[in-house]
């Protein structure tokens, strides 16, 4: 009936999803010990430290691919009555990815927590009054990401802890079993997890032991062939993603239809544009990059611009002086460059970092969601202006190789002082 059907495709979809979250553990667990046995892969963070990190980011890409396999199931089951939870583990997932924050990736990993919670409060609002199981869930889902900060914490405060003795660390090593005879012992284990969150159905009823593991050895059988539902999958631009977009959270999702279209199509797969970078008169198009770290544009003249489209986990330098850079509808680019006589603007971004060599008069960062801005001892005197933007940081260099990092006020208090208003920045409370 409909009820077993609902419960099948239930226990089909927690399947999925805990076969790729075990993936996920497991490539981190490889890269803890990584670490434990070698140096890392990068001889100097500075003078650039944007430019250094291809070696990190090869080494890393295991993580990054399982994490964007977790993000895309996600998109792939958006008529799913478990949508909040999913969307809770999507939001929250990047956070194993705190092994590539240089600089307190605890604080980093309680962001993602907070996304999470975004939704585990629906989930709550939802369920705490007809069925606890969910309510365990959310308790148990969250403590991950509380243990994992009191780990970092104790062992790897400001960022993750190399060994001092060990080879520098090639990336081949990442996909490799631990060596037997290892030059040093492993880092602190991380803690261990949590027990399995409780399994529920989509009916309410609880489900039976014996029939529920014939299921999942059944679905575990066809989810070996291969995690291939996430192939072909577009990028979810901002304006689709439900806590982005407050127009699509006050619709309820359609998931009554009795034959519900695929997530995915041919067509869906076809929209996907091909990367671009090339000169066209005076402008430079760098657009629909994705997992490219050594995008270079060079031979410049004053008179061009360089515009970046649609790159996403990139790292793209401008050598030379030119006139102005725009980086539009990116996510995860790291950009550095030499001269702007112009002007260089963020706009529809997020997790930006942006390394100024040289000079620049004044850099606008609009509609952006995380953006690391590295002055330069020539470009200390730029002006720096945000609007509709949130977690900005500014780094400014300290001695010859270090920064020190302030942040850009979000909050505001305005006040009428009897002739005009007066607006000036606020602390935020608590």
């Amino acid at each position: 009936g409909s009820n077993s059907g609902k419960r099948l495709r239930r226990v089909k979809l927690d399947a999925a999803l805990q076969v790729s979250l075990g993936q996920t553990a497991e490539t981190q667990r490889a890269g803890w010990e990584l670490a434990g046995r070698g140096k890392e892969p990068v001889t100097s963070r500075h003078p650039v430290p944007l430019l250094l990190q291809p070696e990190l980011h090869d080494l890393l890409k295991p993580i990054s691919d399982h994490i964007q396999d977790i993000q895309s199931f996600r998109e792939h089951n958006r008529g799913s009555q478990l949508f909040n939870h999913l969307s809770a583990v999507s939001e929250s997932i990047p956070a194993l990815g705190w092994v590539a924050v240089s600089q307190k990736p605890g604080p980093y990993v309680k962001e993602m927590n907070d996304a999470a919670t975004f939704y585990t409060n629906r989930v709550l609002k939802d369920y705490k009054e007809t069925d606890r199981r969910h309510v365990d869930w959310v308790r148990s889902y969250l403590s991950v990401w509380t243990e994992m900060q009191s780990f970092i914490k104790q062992h790897h405060t400001t960022g993750l802890e190399w060994s001092k003795s060990g080879p520098i660390a090639p990336a081949s090593l990442f996909n490799q079993p631990p060596a037997q005879s290892a030059p040093c012992p492993p880092p602190p284990p991380p803690p261990p997890p949590p027990g399995p969150p409780p399994a529920f159905s989509d009916d309410g009823s609880k489900p039976q032991a014996d029939s529920a593991a014939a299921q999942h050895s059944a679905l575990f059988a066809q989810l070996n062939q291969g995690m291939d539902i996430t192939k072909g999958l577009k990028h979810v631009a901002d304006d689709q993603k439900t806590h982005k977009n407050p127009n699509l959270r006050s619709s309820k999702t359609k998931s009554k239809s009795k034959n519900p279209k695929p997530a995915s199509s041919p067509k869906a797969a076809a929209q996907k544009k091909a990367p671009v970078l090339e000169l066209e008169g005076k402008k430079w198009r760098v657009e629909n990059f994705e997992q490219k770290h050594d995008l270079v544009v060079d031979d410049t003249e004053l008179k061009q611009v360089v515009y970046a489209f649609n790159c996403n986990n990139c790292t793209l330098q401008v050598k030379g002086k030119i006139n102005s850079i725009i980086i539009d509808n990116c996510k995860k680019l790291g950009l550095v460059f030499e001269n702007v006589v112009g002007i260089v603007e963020i706009i529809n971004c997020k997790s930006i970092q942006l390394q100024v060599l040289g000079k620049v008069p004044t850099i606008s960062i609009n509609k952006t969601e995380g953006c690391q801005v590295y002055l330069s001892k020539d470009s200390l005197n730029c002006d720096i202006v945000s609007a509709k933007s949130s977690e900005m940081n500014i780094l400014v260099p300290e001695g010859d190789d270090d920064y020190k990092e302030f942040p850009v006020p979000e909050q505001f208090k305005t006040v009428w002082d009897g002739s005009k208003l007066v607006t000036e920045p606020t602390e935020i409370a608590g």
